[in-house]
């Protein structure tokens, strides 16, 4: 089972239970450290590949994916601490057109305007997939997403959120010639990888798993995935 405490940032509190003894030990202290005192138990998807989209909605309803982004660690290993490619590179297109309808679908029945982060996890041998989290708001995801492709999403948010819709800002790929409804697409490839500080604090857990531990990270772009 999957520990996650309500209110926390970056997994804390949270964990993976194996048996009843480690289930009340996580829960326990999940409970902790929410700030409403709660926790969400669910049943844990170990192994599945985790996927990202970033998406950007207007009041008009128009909507567009920013980014994809692979998590290379599988499920089990929180985002922030896992080497994350952009754009995605192992799915298959049929699961990526599946995934991209679900995001668009999410934004809108949600009726959120702005930018929004959308994470899924992914069993392509059965083409199963599970919402895990949506982020109404500007992320370290989004923050690696505007880095990637070059599309300023917290400026488009906040235009957004004083009126403008998409289709009459001009694109800050393109300029004058497109519009901000024009999806941005990469011919390179983007690497993230984290940065843990355990040149500071040398006794420190070093195993990574649902909590967060990195507090930075490095960024490189390439042609391919191995020059990135």
């Amino acid at each position: 089972l999957l520990i996650r405490p309500a209110f926390t940032l970056g997994g804390l509190g949270g964990g993976t239970a194996f048996n009843k003894g480690e289930l009340v030990e996580i829960a326990s202290q999940g409970l902790l450290q929410s700030a409403i005192g709660q926790v969400l138990i669910e049943v844990s998807i170990l192994g599945w590949q985790e996927h990202e989209y970033e998406v950007m909605r207007d009041a008009s309803d128009n909507a567009i994916i920013v980014c994809t982004m692979e998590n290379l660690d599988p499920m089990g290993v929180h985002t922030g601490e896992s080497v994350v490619v952009a754009p995605q590179q192992t799915l298959s297109d049929r699961d990526h057109q599946m995934l991209r309808d679900a995001a668009l679908k999410l934004i809108r029945r949600l009726n959120i305007k702005g930018g929004c982060n959308v994470q899924f996890a992914v069993e392509q041998s059965t083409g199963q997939y599970r919402v895990i989290e949506v982020n109404p708001r500007v992320s370290r995801s989004s923050a690696l997403a505007s880095k990637a492709t070059g599309y300023p999403i917290a400026r488009m948010a906040a235009l957004i959120a004083v009126g403008y819709t998409l289709d009459e800002l001009p694109n800050p790929i393109t300029g004058q010639g497109t519009t901000a409804a024009f999806e941005p697409t990469l011919d390179y490839c983007v690497v993230k990888i984290p940065r843990w500080p355990f040149d500071k604090f040398r006794t420190a857990d070093r195993t990574i798993g649902t909590s967060m531990k990195s507090t930075g990270e490095v960024m490189a772009i390439g042609r391919c995935f191995e020059e990135a």
